[in-house]
């Protein structure tokens, strides 16, 4: 037996950039996890669901071997095949489907981005398909799109103060870091220590959280008012003379223009439309105006309405004309470590991989051209079309760590499509969930702990090693999996690397260093630089900051931001809110979960137990409830079960719902996902007219009661499979 001993890792239990370490036993396995407290990323911190990783690889209902439908679908009858047949078929299934109805009529969807994300696109644009359907529409991509025609580049909050400057200023909006764990490439413990540091911290929330309480100013909006509440800090900013002269002099275009267009928006405007007092609204302006330098965290709160696209933009000059890019200290644009190889070997811009897609694949795309700034195919027109047909239906899909009728809203469309119209599906994930009983193969994914990788996803500023300490059972890497299968299927030109191994070699190349070499330094940091823009200028059209967007005003779209009212809010639809007197948000991080995983976690599920809607207390009190009560959340569009949480941080006709609940232990192929399912209460009719982004933080609703003592979830469900 060798003596115990410790490996040092990276985590990748959400969006982090978290190192850990973890401890094997004497015959080494893997028994324990905790914090580096030597790594410049996170200082030793790790959150619930990093601590929970050995719980999760080992969990007695793994997916462990791949498996093929015996019976009929939503039957539970599987038999365990090996890796050759499930790929043998695989590969013949889409070749068949290519060559007798084209590659669109094949579709890879995936979930939240994972490492899997730098080939799922490239996989299915290589062959030729253009679908490739993600849930970026809601998150994070309307900000890198607005961002890459603004400026160039996705600012990011400079809070590690490489620079020798940490921000005395920051905005916090739509986002809550701190209490999530991490995100965009940034620990939310570094988060935290820089929101302590900082002089003036604003958080724009319709929830006060914790990180809305220590703040300076909380600016408690309207759900779905986001945009209005820039375009009045931005009134003030540029009608009180408080921005940067030079940088926009030197930098900008279209001052004159966004001075012109913000002039009618004052606070006195804001303020009934936010709910947001004026004079809250001029100090918080005044506030970051002043504080130098200051930084932006913005996230999926911002994603998620029909004004997304207009939000992040407006945003985004704020940032601009307080002269706040790319300064220590502010909103940089990270340099990545030299010697060290993109994960995409062709275009290092193409993460998707669309170089490989000609104008006509392009154009064959479901939905192709109706909203001009969204990146592959959009999911719920993607999802309509499965089940209508229209404009056709695609014959095989691809599920990659998605469980889409849990985490796309119209789940009943999504399970109708794949158990009554899709011919083929194949699913690659860590457990049996609702969509993958209703698939014709499964495919068993490795977790972070039985992965070797070179990690730069969602890192930016340094690149992480990541080393494989465990195996169980089967699970392959899912871009492992693509590799062989693009060989199969002829794709050598798009993935010229003969196995997953000589990827990694490839990446580390040009460095000098193997993977032995890289996982024993564990880290490769970037050598920051900054105002690169002062040599090169910015990657737009005019080679500035463009305050006013010409790309677009060429795609017909309003240059400047404008502010559109929620399509059903108490403004814009007071007869359904006679009806629905609430407003609805979900999709609010919780720290235990990633999405929908984690809830057959017993470790986790402590931590959070049952499914919550956050309420005021008056408000429940007026409807006869109480906190801890079984409750329905009903909306024009479905009903959902939920337990109130009074919490008096809300505005009392402001509710917050979990999403991503289902019940792992309850009896397939349903597990309980339509009872506690938040994207069941939103329907299909409205996106923003730019990035397709769905209004799921400003929805309408009413509480109902329901009978009390509801199950709480179970855990231990075997997936049934045939010897």
């Amino acid at each position: 037996m060798e003596a115990s001993r410790i490996v040092r890792t990276s985590c990748r239990g959400c969006h982090g950039v978290c190192q850990v370490l973890v401890h094997l036993d004497g015959d080494g396995r893997p028994v324990k996890i905790t914090g580096d407290r030597q790594s410049p990323t996170s200082r030793g911190y790790i959150c619930p669901k990093g601590a929970a990783a050995i719980e999760t690889a080992r969990h007695p209902d793994r997916l462990l071997y791949p498996l093929r439908r015996t019976g009929p679908r939503g039957s539970g009858r599987y038999a365990r095949i090996g890796w050759e047949e499930a790929l043998s078929l695989l590969a013949a299934t889409f070749d068949t489907v290519r060559r007798e109805s084209g590659p669109q009529y094949i579709a890879l969807c995936q979930g939240t981005g994972r490492p899997y994300t730098e080939f799922t696109g490239r996989f299915i644009h290589a062959l030729g398909s253009p679908h490739f359907v993600s849930p970026g529409h809601n998150c994070f991509l309307p900000r890198v799109i607005s961002s890459a025609i603004t400026m160039g580049f996705l600012p990011v909050a400079d809070i590690y103060g490489q620079g020798g400057a940490s921000p005395q200023g920051v905005l916090v909006f739509g986002c809550n870091t701190p209490e999530t764990g991490a995100a965009d490439g940034m620990c939310g413990a570094m988060v935290k220590r820089a929101l302590d540091a900082a002089a003036t911290v604003i958080v724009a929330d319709p929830r006060r959280t914790r990180t809305a309480r220590a703040a300076n100013l909380h600016l408690q909006l309207r759900p779905g008012s986001e945009c209005a509440l820039v375009l009045a800090m931005l009134h003030v900013i540029l009608g009180e003379g408080l921005y940067d002269a030079a940088f926009v002099r030197d930098w900008c275009v279209g001052f004159e223009e966004l001075a012109a267009h913000v002039a009618p928006f004052s606070p006195d405007w804001a303020a009934p439309v936010t709910r947001v007092p004026a004079a809250a609204i001029r100090q918080a302006a005044r506030a970051f105006a002043r504080a130098k330098p200051a930084c932006l965290l913005w996230g999926n709160g911002i994603d998620t309405s029909v004004n997304a696209f207009q939000t992040g933009r407006a945003l985004l000059l704020l940032i601009a004309v307080t002269g706040n890019l790319d300064v220590p200290g502010g909103m940089v644009q990270w340099v990545a470590p030299e010697g060290l190889r993109s994960k995409s070997p062709l275009d290092d811009h193409d993460v998707l991989g669309e170089q490989f897609l000609s104008p006509e694949q392009k154009a064959r795309m479901i939905g192709a051209g109706r909203f001009p700034f969204v990146p592959g195919c959009h999911q719920p027109t993607f999802w309509e079309a499965c089940r209508s047909g229209v404009p056709y239906r695609p014959r095989a899909v691809w599920l990659v760590g998605t469980n889409p009728m849990l985490t796309a809203t119209r789940g009943d469309i999504v399970a109708q499509a794949l158990r009554d119209h899709i011919e083929f599906t194949v699913v690659s994930d860590f457990f049996m969930t609702p969509a993958a009983e209703l698939a014709d193969l499964i495919l068993p994914a490795a977790h972070w702990l039985e992965q070797d990788d070179v990690v730069n996803f969602h890192k930016l500023w340094c690149v992480l090693a990541r080393r494989k300490v465990m195996q169980a059972g089967e699970a392959r890497d899912d871009r492992a999996v693509m590799l062989e299968l693009a060989h199969r299927l002829g794709l050598e030109a798009a993935f010229p690397w003969p196995d997953w191994q000589a990827y990694l070699a490839w990446l580390l190349e040009p460095s000098g260093m193997t993977f032995a070499d890289f996982a024993a330094r564990g880290i490769v940091l970037g050598k920051m630089r900054y105002r690169k823009y002062e040599g090169h200028g910015f990657h737009t059209p005019s080679g500035r900051v463009e305050l006013v967007s010409s790309v677009m005003a060429r795609a017909g779209r309003p240059p400047l931001p404008v502010y559109v009212e929620p399509p059903l809010s108490p403004v814009s639809s007071p007869q359904a809110a006679a009806a629905f007197p609430l407003i609805l948000m979900t999709g609010c991080k919780t720290l235990p979960y990633f999405h929908s995983e984690g809830r057959q976690i017993a470790s986790l599920a402590r931590l959070r137990p049952r499914p919550l809607v956050a309420v005021h207390p008056g408000t429940l009190a007026g409807l006869g409830l109480a906190d801890g009560d079984a409750v329905a959340v009903v909306t024009p569009h479905g009903r959902a079960r939920f337990f109130a949480a009074a919490d008096d941080g809300l505005a009392p006709d402001v509710v917050a719902a979990d999403h991503g609940w289902w019940n792992p232990g309850a009896p397939g192929p349903e597990h309980g996902w339509k009872e506690s399912c938040a994207n069941l209460l939103f329907g299909h009719e409205h996106f923003d007219p730019d990035c397709g982004a769905e209004p799921l933080k400003c929805g309408l609703c009413r509480l109902e009661a329901e009978t009390p003592g509801a199950r709480r979830p179970q855990h231990g469900r075997r997936a049934p499979v045939e010897a």
